[in-house]
């Protein structure tokens, strides 16, 4: 048997989903307390606390790690975090809670998903945290945008998960924390490599997830499938690309494809941090960086999210980053390459933006090899012309 893979960030996986008797109990008791109802962030955040996917967490922040988080980057325990998770509501509603009491939190429909102890209420502070987080104050910012968008004060407490959200998708890739590890054991893996992506993955992505390969036991490819940019490719798209793409360019036995229920932030470095110790919560032990990491706009330099790792030492973070510059196709080194390995010009280099790979997709023109596989481009091709018709 191989060695017990990385541990959890804090030292152990956190499971919040409440079975049996105290289920039923806390059901019968939510029936009399008061509500707050969770928007789509929230209740991706709250799965992935249910299912130990943000580990140590067990709940909604409370105001000590909120500020600590802002200015440290760090919990009050001095673990590294970079994001603050957190559950808002309105002034007026928060005047009817009582700290020391207990609330449900219900989603879109009004049903009960869980029970939370409702430790602290406190101001969120908007304006410092759009600068802590994204760098920026600019609503034009997607990110800063939602934030602005929620409640003036915060709800802090432990969470008791009565009901994780419905998914019909994606069901043989729904793999929580607990399962990952099993299935990575069970393939007797010690190291493994994950990639984030919230876009299909082309010829660029492969290449550095395959250097990545050539240095550990496995790949996780875990895209995140919880809510995103109207204009980014829709969740379901993008699998249909991880499929294809897998079945016939990578060795299947060292490949695991899993999907992130996360919701995407576009917080760039500070996103870099947050994505890599999700990841080391279900078991990677490397992290694939590329270029931008979660960026969007001009908002962030491109390499910003390789440089926040200094900041934490390599013990205290535990998974390990894998750095990844600006790769293209070369068509004099008649192969991918990166501004590390390749002597040529730019103008001997296949780069094309996605706003151009969009344009070239509605007007049916296959974009080049070089760019992506042909049978990714189909899929895409196929869509947006669905979605133009």
């Amino acid at each position: 048997m191989p060695e017990d893979l990385i541990a959890p960030h804090g030292g152990y996986l956190v499971n919040r989903l409440i079975e049996g008797s105290e289920r039923e109990a806390l059901i019968e008791r939510s029936k009399d307390l008061r509500q707050v109802k969770l928007g789509p962030r929230e209740i991706s955040d709250l799965e992935l606390i249910a299912i130990g996917g943000l580990s140590p967490l067990e709940g909604f922040q409370g105001k000590a790690d909120y500020h600590s988080i802002l200015k440290n980057k760090r919990l009050t325990n001095g673990l590294p975090w970079t994001i603050p998770i957190t559950l808002s509501t309105s002034r007026d509603e928060s005047s009817s809670f009582r700290e020391g009491s207990q609330i449900s939190l219900i989603d879109s429909t009004g049903a009960v998903v869980a029970v939370m102890d409702l430790e602290e209420k406190f101001s969120q502070h908007r304006e410092e945290e759009a600068k802590s987080t994204y760098g920026t104050n600019d609503q034009a910012h997607p990110g800063v945008a939602a934030l602005f968008k929620t409640g003036e004060v915060l709800l802090a407490g432990k969470v008791y998960v009565l009901n994780r959200p419905v998914h019909q998708d994606f069901q043989q890739y729904r793999l929580d924390p607990k399962r990952s590890r099993e299935v990575f054991r069970q393939k007797g893996w010690r190291s493994i490599v994950g990639f984030q992506t919230r876009n299909p993955v082309h010829r660029a992505h492969e290449y550095i997830q395959k250097v990545a390969m050539e240095t550990v036991d496995g790949l996780f490819l875990h895209p995140l499938v919880g809510e995103t940019k109207g204009d980014d490719i829709p969740a379901d798209i993008r699998m249909q690309c991880y499929e294809v793409l897998l079945e016939l360019y990578y060795p299947k036995q060292r490949v695991v494809l899993g999907v992130n229920p996360a919701a995407m932030r576009y917080a760039g470095p500070m996103e870099a941090i947050f994505h890599a110790i999700i990841r080391k919560n279900y078991g990677c032990s490397h992290f694939i960086v590329g270029r931008d990491h979660a960026g969007v706009g001009n908002y962030y330099g491109t390499y910003d999210a390789h440089h926040i790792f200094n900041e934490f030492v390599p013990q205290e973070l535990g998974i390990t980053p894998m750095f990844f510059d600006h790769t293209f196709y070369c068509k004099s080194c008649g192969n991918m390459a990166s501004k590390k390995t390749c002597p040529h010009e730019v103008s001997h280099h296949v780069i094309l933006s996605g706003t151009k790979v969009r344009e070239l997709l509605r007007k049916g023109e296959t974009p080049p090899v070089e760019f992506t596989r042909p049978e990714v481009a189909r899929v895409l091709m196929t869509t947006m012309q669905e979605m133009t018709q």
